[in-house]
């Protein structure tokens, strides 16, 4: 079985900074890409950031220049550092990962899901 755990949500003002994390852990055989995805209140799930196993990164054109993706390969952890936050940047974030559990043949992805962690933007 495969969790991915969150951490680092919070109340913040605007302007300042907040560090998410989400690590894997369970029967992990390799991760290929994560991400970060988030939820306003009355609008649908979007992607926020990703980041491959090379470290390939995309970002939403919302975050770009303020939110930096990056990962530890070797902890199997994902990381959001996110600046200059804005009222509009409050959400529910979601980590999610597409792993493969058993390393056997044939090769069997599947995508994971974090429980959510809530980050909340003061005016």
């Amino acid at each position: 079985q495969v969790q991915l755990v969150e951490s680092g949500g919070g109340l913040v003002q605007a302007g300042g900074s907040l560090r998410l994390s989400c690590a894997a852990s369970g029967s992990i055989c390799s991760i290929n890409v994560m991400g970060w995805y988030r939820q306003a209140p009355g609008k649908q799930r979007e992607l926020v950031a990703s980041i491959t196993n090379s470290g390939n990164t995309n970002y939403a054109d919302a975050v770009k220049g303020h939110f930096t993706i990056s990962r530890d390969n070797a902890k199997n952890t994902v990381f959001l550092q996110m600046s200059s936050l804005k009222p509009e940047d409050t959400a529910v974030y979601y980590c999610n990962s597409e792993i493969r559990s058993s390393c056997r043949m044939p090769a069997q992805w599947r995508d994971y899901w974090g429980q959510g962690t809530q980050v909340t933007v003061s005016s």
